[in-house]
């Protein structure tokens, strides 16, 4: 019976010195192993067996990308104006070993460096420049920091400058000189449109006082056309007309004598008007010579 007891006691001290001394390391997460308080190896991941009481785990260190917050802090520009600057650091352990004993905590020191690098790369420029080149400075405070991490183990990916926020008398500052700069570009905007427009209506103007004239110009040639054409038929009816009468006096029997009627009645019939208009007259000497007269007029007439 004592026996059982004691062979029952070194089994269940056998399984677990067994299960102390068996390791399964993650994907992705490498364990440190220290024998007799010396590095011993790097376990990968998978299962694995130390030799019980000489063998510990003495640093687990994970090989996946690691965002690591870095601390708002007070910059001072190059024209002198304090700001506060907080950015976010990507790194990654490229080797287990180095990061365990290269460095007693490489996550505070990597935060510590690029707030230094901070400061150093914000102190180079103005406060209106700052915001310009953010990916210079997220750059070389990713070299800078990689350049000091690389004895101890550890690759920086990148760094990104999550805000930048200056004094409230400079954020009041800049928000008049951006109100400014848009009222400055809508009293641009408004003047160009109005140019545009004045310009618009100039050339409107324009085309109409030329249609304008065009059309006056057309209305006083068809004008002129239809007067020179109404003169043209008139002195034709006319010419007609005298040739008709020259004619008929030459080929009618009587037409001389006929012409010779008329006129005396139109000559008489005159002066009775003028004896009716007025109560002085004057007349002619040979008033009585008729036959004078329609002579003259008869001559006229068949020339």
């Amino acid at each position: 019976m004592p026996e059982l007891i004691i062979l029952a006691i070194i089994i269940i001290a056998f399984l677990t010195i067994l299960f102390k001394s068996a390791v399964i390391v993650p994907q992705r997460q490498a364990y440190i192993i220290e024998r007799l308080g010396r590095y011993s190896s790097t376990l990968d991941a998978g299962f694995h067996i130390l030799m019980p009481f000489i063998d510990r785990v003495a640093y687990r260190r994970t090989l996946k990308e690691t965002p690591v917050d870095v601390p708002p802090q007070q910059c001072i520009t190059k024209d002198n104006i304090t700001v506060e600057v907080d950015g976010i650091l990507y790194l990654q352990v490229m080797d287990p070993a180095k990061a365990s004993y290269g460095i007693d905590n490489y996550l505070w020191a990597s935060t510590q460096l690029a707030q230094t690098t901070m400061r150093s790369e914000i102190g180079k420029l103005d406060l209106d420049e700052i915001f310009e080149v953010r990916e210079s400075i997220n750059a070389a405070i990713c070299e800078a920091v990689d350049k000091a991490s690389d004895p101890w183990g550890i690759k920086v990916k990148r760094y990104e400058i999550k805000s930048i926020t200056p004094p409230q008398s400079i954020r009041d500052a800049m928000e008049k000189q951006m109100r400014a700069e848009r009222e400055k570009r809508a009293m641009i905007a408004e003047s160009e449109g109005e140019r545009q427009a004045r310009i618009n209506r100039a050339e409107g103007e324009k085309q109409e006082a030329i249609a304008r004239s065009e059309g006056e110009k057309q209305r006083c040639i068809n004008e002129a056309e239809g007067r020179a054409q109404e003169i043209l038929l008139v002195a034709k009816a006319t010419a007609e007309g005298l040739t008709a009468i020259a004619d008929s006096i030459s080929t009618n029997k009587g037409g001389a004598d006929a012409v010779n009627l008329r006129l005396a009645e139109q000559y008489i019939s005159e002066f009775g008007k003028l004896a009716k208009a007025g109560t002085t007259m004057v007349l002619p000497s040979n008033l009585a010579d008729i036959a004078s007269v329609l002579k003259v007029a008869t001559n006229v007439i068949q020339k």
